[in-house]
């Protein structure tokens, strides 16, 4: 046996992709104070952490003695 198949016209098909529903969504809530005021306080403490360990990780990278280009190391003054 053979399955039925039904055509669908074309024009019902081109129009769904243009629908649009007439029922809106409901309005975003505000955020409250406190929530507010968590959000800043979370970005107040990564914040607080990125310049801490900028702080902290920047004398560590110092190696301690000046560049100098010009001078040869003290291994080479032997030869």
């Amino acid at each position: 046996m053979f399955r039925r198949r039904e055509a669908v016209p074309f024009s019902f098909v081109a129009e769904s992709e243009r629908f649009r529903s007439n029922v809106t969504p409901p309005p975003a809530a505000r955020a409250t104070v406190p929530e507010l005021l968590g959000r800043s306080l979370v970005g107040l403490t990564v914040v607080a952490g990125l310049v801490g360990s900028l702080l902290l990780g920047l004398p560590a990278l110092d190696s301690g003695q000046p560049a100098e280009h010009g001078k040869q190391s003290t291994a080479s003054q032997g030869r």
